[in-house]
């Protein structure tokens, strides 16, 4: 049995068994030339090099994050800067835990002032034994379009929680070497734009105001983010003399498992049972297109690649990143709109997650080059 607090936190009841291992072994600037994040101009980057843990709360307290990175920026009113945070970690139990990254801005004088939403990407960490592309280490992407309230310095940060409401003595260590990073675009990302999700509340969409997407529930299998999921569509103005644009999307999926509290709304009868190998097959696709001279309808949709992942009912939480590099049609109109295809093919029906609270789990991002 399952539940997720309102930052998009997993607390698991463990289903495997516990071991210990060690903890891997402060902060190293680099300049990197574009387009590494494909932003315009060229991208900062700060990586983790001493060693860091990550502790679950104590018994009967609230998840807090531990702050990994740290970086200040002295910002024009107005000003764009595009933030990606990379955590990876290696966790001190074969256990499944809850293991969330978010990046968030404050000014410098208050750092519990945080300014608009924090972006949140979630997965659970299935554990030191689980099969990732490198075995026990699971890497977390997040991004955020930052801009500047009124000119001044601000501070901005990665992340990162862990939690569980079976396991207790461990922590999720930090992979250093590279691995884990906080990235800033350089220059002022002039015109840059921001999409996010609805608001979603953590266990569905019992609580008032939560619009929640499931797909898998009441004969409904597919739904376009940001575009026909209730969402007001936002077109978006790319500036003059642009022939390139970049897209961003992280869209946050949740597994709707028989008796996981993540999805109100979604009757028993129509979830499957969490077993060890169970998981939901999910289909995303980004779109970004350029609309007509008129504003309201497509010019030009430049062609798409679909990506099918088996989203497992461990890790309960997937968020899928894409990004793409779009020509800009002169015969088509000044604006693009940004959508997310999404299809349930398999396995128990799906939540798409939005804001909770002040995170925002679900986010896209288009930029000028």
């Amino acid at each position: 049995m399952t539940d997720i607090d309102e930052s998009g936190i997993e607390n698991v009841r463990n289903l495997r068994r516990n071991t210990v291992i060690a903890a891997l072994l402060g902060l190293v600037a680099v300049l990197l030339p574009a387009p590494a994040m494909a932003d315009k101009g060229t991208v900062d980057q700060v990586s983790r090099t001493a060693s860091l843990n990550i502790y679950p709360p104590a018994a009967g307290a609230s998840a807090t994050y531990t702050n990994v990175i740290t970086v200040a920026l002295d910002l024009v009113a107005g000003e764009h800067r595009h933030l990606r945070g990379r955590l990876e970690t290696v966790s001190s139990t074969t256990g499944v835990v809850a293991f969330n990254a978010a990046i968030w801005c404050t000014p410098s004088t208050d750092l519990t002032d945080e300014i608009g939403n924090r972006a949140v990407s979630s997965r659970n960490h299935e554990g030191s034994d689980a099969s990732y592309a490198e075995t026990g280490h699971l890497p977390l992407l997040v991004d955020k379009l930052f801009t500047a309230p009124y000119t001044g310095r601000f501070i901005c940060s990665l992340n990162g929680l862990t939690a569980s409401s079976s396991i207790t003595g461990y922590h999720l260590g930090v992979v250093t070497g590279g691995k884990t990073y906080l990235q800033t675009s350089s220059d002022n990302q002039v015109g840059a734009g921001a999409w996010e999700s609805l608001p979603c509340a953590s266990q569905g969409n019992s609580q008032a105001g939560s619009q929640c997407t499931f797909l898998g529930t009441g004969g409904k299998s597919d739904v376009f983010v940001f575009y026909n999921d209730g969402s007001t569509v936002k077109k978006w103005a790319y500036g003059p003399g642009v022939t390139k644009v970049q897209a961003y999307a992280n869209v946050l999926v949740t597994t709707c498992y028989k008796s996981t509290a993540s999805c109100d709304g979604v009757p028993e009868s129509d979830r499957l049972a969490r077993t060890a190998n169970s998981y939901s097959a999910v289909q995303f696709r980004l779109d970004v297109i350029q609309l007509g001279t008129d504003n309201s309808h497509a010019c030009y949709t430049p062609p798409a690649t679909t990506v099918t992942n088996n989203v497992r009912d461990d890790a309960h939480h997937f968020t899928a990143f894409m990004n793409t590099t779009v020509d800009v049609d002169p015969n088509c109109g000044q604006y693009f709109i940004m959508r997310v295809y999404v299809k349930l093919l398999s396995g128990s029906p799906i939540k798409i997650d939005g804001v909770q609270n002040t995170s925002s789990l679900t986010n896209g991002i288009m930029l000028n080059l």
